[in-house]
């Protein structure tokens, strides 16, 4: 029972609590819901007084807006009415002076109607006129042919063929006086260009010769370039084809051929050898390879120098070697590339006197004498041979024919050509220029080279001696010992038939096989 009644006891206090929890919970819901709803009238208040204010901020920027555009519309509309009005302006001018303007050629057609109503008055007058002298002019031709005898046809051709013969007389008549005056100013003025163009050119005339002389630090140096049993100085004669004379003279020796590009490789050969002091065959060979390299640089260093010199812009390499060449080479005692530059100056400096292109004239009296580089070892003549190479490296024809021309072996085309010719002449005919002699002399021994190089196998041919001598080099592996004795005999044979020369000439035949290796 006291269970039960704690048990009941205790549903009835549960229940009280449950009763007063409820009632206090629904109390404090009501006030809570009661703030929240004074908190939400009093946010939409604030809501709805920023949202007038910003209505209010918002309408006042629209409205700065709308007269800012206004503003700008009616100042833009302002323009447009100001340009309106100008080009109103300009368009009531251009009618006005269209007006004009139609006023003056309306003006200007009257009178044009009242000139051609005028001519045609007249031309209605010359006509009739003309018909009246054409019946009166008839009228005195047959009056005129009954008092002659002839008819009008017959009267013409006696006329004109009257005034045919007395025009001929008096037009032959002119051209024999504008011949003689043309000649006579002509060969006046020729001189007086000739003349200048010498006194603005002074050039040098260098007389070559056939030696030079290389100077010894002492005279054993003689034993050592003659080598045991002669063999250092055969050797050094067999790779420069140039004769070393070793005589009595002190401290000098003497090195003589006839082409003076083979000498001066010869001479600068010779003084290495001597200030390296190893004077043997191998050493000989070497040098005189290297010296030869060089000098074919310095050919090239001479064709540049030739067109500083002449003011010429540009060159083919292979002319300009050529044109270097020529330094070596001289043409009756003249130095061939001296007289090419002096030629190239008078050429041009009559050229400019007389109106035509100065830089081609001196262009053609430059390479006039190229051929005489290669001349020696190629048939034919030198303006034969130079005008070929001129061709093949692309220079003007006028410069080709004028190579061609300048002998006279081909008529000149162009003034420039005649020109070439008489600077040729006046270069190679100034006092001490040429010597016979000396051209006829290294005629004679190129010559005689160019005949021993004729026959096959052989290798070099060198004249020496002055011309007494030649020594062929040939080639060992095609010539043995028995055909050499008789390539000597058939080359003697050949000089003596084809040659004339003093004295005789010895034909000295060189085979030499050597073998060379290297001990490493």
């Amino acid at each position: 029972m006291n269970l039960v009644s704690t048990i009941s006891l205790a549903i009835v206090v549960a229940v009280c609590f449950f009763i007063i929890g409820w009632i206090v919970s629904k109390r404090v819901g009501q006030g809570k819901i009661a703030n929240a709803e004074r908190t939400a009238e009093r946010l939409v208040a604030e809501a709805t007084k920023q949202a007038e204010t910003l209505k209010k901020e918002k309408m006042l920027e629209a409205k700065d807006e709308w007269l800012r555009l206004k503003q700008s519309l009616d100042n833009e509309i302002k323009s447009r009415r100001g340009e309106l009005v100008k080009l109103e302006n300009k368009l009531n001018s251009r009618d006005l002076n269209l007006d004009r303007r139609h006023d003056f050629i309306t003006k200007k057609e009257n009178e044009l109607n009242d000139v051609e109503k005028k001519l045609r008055t007249r031309e209605e007058r010359v006509n009739k006129l003309e018909s009246d002298l054409s019946v009166i002019i008839e009228e005195q031709n047959s009056r005129l042919e009954k008092i002659s005898g002839m008819t009008s046809e017959d009267a013409k051709r006696i006329l004109i063929q009257n005034m045919t013969e007395k025009a001929k007389q008096e037009a032959a008549q002119m051209v024999k006086e504008i011949k003689d005056r043309a000649r006579q100013t002509a060969n006046r003025e020729a001189k007086e260009i000739i003349i200048q163009a010498i006194q603005r050119t002074a050039a040098d005339h260098s007389t070559e010769t056939t030696v030079s002389v290389v100077n010894l630090p002492s005279d054993e140096m003689k034993g050592r370039i003659i080598g045991r049993e002669g063999r250092n100085i055969r050797s050094f004669e067999q790779a420069t084809g140039v004769e070393v004379i070793v005589d009595d003279t002190p401290e000098a020796v003497v090195l003589s051929g006839f082409d003076p590009f083979r000498r001066e490789i010869a001479r600068i050969s010779l003084e290495r050898l001597i200030a390296d002091g190893r004077i043997h065959p191998s050493r000989i060979e070497e040098v005189v390879t290297k010296v030869t390299q060089e000098m074919e640089e310095k050919v090239v260093e001479e064709g540049e120098r030739a067109l500083l010199e002449t003011g010429i812009a540009s060159l083919h390499p292979e002319l300009l070697k050529l044109l270097g060449k020529l330094k070596y080479r001289t043409s009756y005692g003249q130095n061939v590339l001296q007289h090419a530059i002096e030629v190239s100056y008078l050429t041009g400096l009559m050229a400019s006197s007389l109106g035509l292109d100065g830089n081609l004239a001196k262009r053609a009296g430059l390479l006039h004498d190229l051929g005489k580089a290669i001349d020696r070892y190629t048939e034919g003549t030198h303006t034969q041979i130079g005008a070929e190479m001129a061709e093949k490296y692309g220079e003007h024809p006028i410069v080709v024919n004028s190579i061609l021309s300048h002998h006279e072996d081909v008529p000149p085309i162009s003034p420039i050509a005649i020109l070439v010719q008489a600077a040729d002449a006046v270069s190679g005919s100034r006092p001490g220029a040429r010597r016979e002699t000396l051209e006829s002399y290294i005629k004679r021994l190129s010559n005689l080279e160019q005949i021993a190089t004729s026959f096959a196998g052989v290798g070099k041919a060198f004249a020496i001696q002055a011309g007494r001598e030649i020594r062929v080099i040939v080639e060992h592996e095609k010539i043995d010992d028995a055909m050499s004795e008789n390539l000597a005999n058939e080359i003697a044979e050949k000089i003596q038939g084809s040659m004339e020369y003093p004295g005789q000439i010895k034909v000295t035949v060189i085979r030499e096989y050597r073998a060379v290796d290297y001990a490493r």
